[in-house]
This record gives structure tokens, sequence and C-alpha cells, in this order.
């Protein structure tokens, strides 16, 4: 995976970039979805802290929307918890959706 998105790593492992191609994307989509912890159920600041230990470029709502987006991360009604699909999509399956 890191081999992948080595162009967009920092020497920490952090996401400089977001790409712009939809396959490079979703590899950093899951590279970020392995960083939180699927037995926690978080708010969004903590999400939020999380995303931006592992990116550079301040951005955790997009990050955010993305991973809820794609079926990383699940919420409740009102937005105030998020939580891991129980199910992670994977690469195979993203594609194949965007193909």
């Amino acid at each position: 995976m890191t081999k992948i998105l080595k162009n967009f790593l920092d020497e920490s492992g952090r996401l400089t970039g977001y790409p712009s191609k939809r396959k490079m994307k979703l590899h950093a989509l899951i590279y970020l979805a392995q960083k939180i912890d699927p037995n926690v159920t978080y708010t969004e600041k903590e999400i939020n802290e999380i995303l931006n230990r592992w990116h550079t470029f301040g951005d955790p709502a997009t990050l955010r929307r993305e991973l809820y987006t794609h079926r990383f991360l699940d919420r409740n009604k009102n937005g105030t918890e998020y939580f891991m699909e129980e199910k992670q999509p994977t690469i195979e399956e993203l594609e194949a959706k965007y193909s």
C-alpha cells in the first residue's frame, strides 16, 4: 500500500496531498482507514484529530467525508458519533464500482 502511495507520503508516513486520480484517491482512503481503530466510536473532533496526524495539507473535513462516502466510516444520524463500517470496502470493490 505505501509503495503505491510513496509519492504522496512524507518520511513520517503522512499524506502530503490528496491524489486527483480516483485509483490513487481510493488507495489513500484505504491507507487512512487503517489508522482508525474499528473498535472505537469517535466524535467528529476525534476523527479529525486522527486524520490530522496522518496528513499534512490541513483538510480533515474532506478526508472524513470521503471516508464516509466510500463506506469506510459510518456515523449516527446527527453526525456526532463516527465508527468504522463492519465490512471495509476493498480496492477491487471500489474500482469495480467506478469503472
